[in-house]
């Protein structure tokens, strides 16, 4: 069971479902069920499938290099896949070293702020290609999963790993959105940006990615390691002049992105013609395994968007003023993926964007008359904090922070969303590290709802 605490949690029978649904978009998303069924190796002719693409190996040999949430479980399902024996070496950065494997490290690295374990993993990637003469005949596959921007630092000469880590926590707290975040980090690493592919030229590196970023572009997810880098000094510029943190980041970083828009430093690589990028899966696939779920509880689901993305506490609001304006009449389940970002005050409280939405949420639905119950998690089983996916509420959550004297609206004014929810209890969902990540998913679920029709009155997947 992914999550641990099901049994604290499913006071009711509409909570119960709602969790069972989060249960199956999680366990669709596992690296090990998404590799098994996209990957495959011939041990007998030597040639590795990804998908319809086929990579003969009979001439060369393997390594792996890589990092994110899901590598650990995507490096110990490539080694049943190939067989150690058919590994030359490999080190992946993760958010744990505990996975059982032989011939890939697995080294422990810190996110969302990185640190000197991370540097030190990348650079053991970087030095197999000297130790073993990689060369043209060999194959070097690359483990992307979200979160390895972090876990994978490598910052450029003049520019501290102290530095980056203190323009990571700036930004995160800024608004900026994960593609804005990823312009200034590409423009700060040797390795973002394509440079991580680009490194082992001549030999052929094939990346296969679970992706954490809406649209799926090659160029944002895990800040494009081995994929060319369409923006530029002057596009990370841009990012710390449009949210106020010129004046409050590290000077050894302005001054060189400043160096940068004025040509005095080589631009990230514009084309990775040795890098092949597969994108094995994201949270489209966890948002289907949650309608089929909900067909089979019974339920009538439909799918807003895989996409949702803005500011986190109006996002939530949004979504429950469509809801108390009948615009999924008809639906008694309603399914969104995407990521949210949240805008902190300069003192905030203890939380995450997940338990963020459910808080807010609770007070954007308080004039619904039925039962209700909404979920926000992250799919890698941390919102922010470690021990925390994300959180639960229903229709009686408010009820039950009212009886007990806690003033909900100060809470969420604070982004104090963990303290609140532990105070409301029967709200946190802890699932531990899932060891995979594709992005958040959003349950809303409803009692006694009319027959269905053919399409709600918004864009969306019915997917009847």
């Amino acid at each position: 069971m992914i999550i641990k605490n099901m049994q604290e949690l499913a006071t009711t029978e509409l909570r119960k479902d709602v969790l069972s649904l989060i249960e199956a978009g999680v366990e669709r998303v596992l690296p090990s069920t998404i590799m098994k069924s996209v990957v495959k190796y011939d041990l007998t002719g030597r040639i590795l499938t990804v998908g319809d693409y086929a990579y003969p190996l009979s001439r060369g040999r393997v390594f792996v290099i890589g990092g994110g949430k899901a590598a650990g479980i995507m490096a110990e399902t490539l080694e049943r896949i190939v067989t150690p024996a058919n590994i030359t070496a490999g080190i992946v950065a993760c958010k744990s070293s505990d996975y059982k494997t032989s011939k890939i490290t697995v080294v422990e690295a810190g996110h969302p702020v990185p640190d000197q374990r991370g540097l030190d993993g990348v650079n053991k990637m970087l030095a197999l290609r000297e130790r073993y003469s990689i060369n043209g005949n060999d194959l070097v596959i690359c483990l992307i999963s979200g979160g390895s921007s972090a876990l994978m630092p490598c910052p450029v000469d003049g520019v501290r790993l102290e530095d980056k880590q203190g323009i990571t926590r700036l930004l995160l707290g800024s608004g900026a959105s994960i593609h804005e975040i990823n312009v200034v980090r590409k423009h700060l690493s040797k390795t973002k940006g394509g440079g991580l592919g680009h490194s082992y030229s001549p030999a052929a590196v094939v990346s296969l990615i679970l992706s954490d970023v809406i649209g799926n572009d090659l160029d944002v997810i895990a800040s494009g390691q081995t994929c060319p880098d369409p923006s530029t000094f002057s596009d990370a510029y841009r990012v710390l002049e449009e949210y106020d943190l010129l004046s409050r980041a590290p000077k050894g970083i302005i001054d060189f992105l400043a160096r940068g828009c004025q040509g005095q430093v080589e631009e990230t690589p514009k084309s990775t013609g040795n890098c092949i990028n597969h994108i094995m899966g994201d949270n489209t696939l966890a948002l289907q395994a949650m309608f089929q779920k909900a067909k089979e509880l019974g339920l009538g689901p439909y799918i807003v968007t895989a996409g949702q993305k803005g500011d986190t506490a109006t996002m939530a609001r949004l979504r429950a003023a469509e809801i108390l304006s009948h615009k999924y009449t008809g639906y008694d389940v309603v399914l969104i993926g995407g990521e949210t970002t949240s805008v902190l005050p300069k003192v905030a409280g203890k939380g995450g964007r997940n338990q963020h939405y459910a808080a807010v949420s609770m007070l954007a639905m308080k004039r619904h008359t039925g039962e209700w119950v909404s979920a926000s998690i992250g799919t890698d089983g941390s919102d922010f904090l470690p021990d925390v996916a994300g959180a639960i509420v229903d229709s009686g959550s408010l009820a039950r922070a009212k009886a007990r004297g806690i003033d909900v609206e100060s809470y969420v004014r604070q982004y104090d969303s963990n303290t609140l929810l532990n105070r409301i209890g029967e709200s946190l969902i802890v699932t531990g590290n899932t060891g995979t990540n594709v992005g958040d998913l959003i349950v809303y679920a409803f009692r006694n709802m009319v027959e269905l029709p053919e399409t709600p009155s918004s864009s969306g997947m019915a997917l009847r």
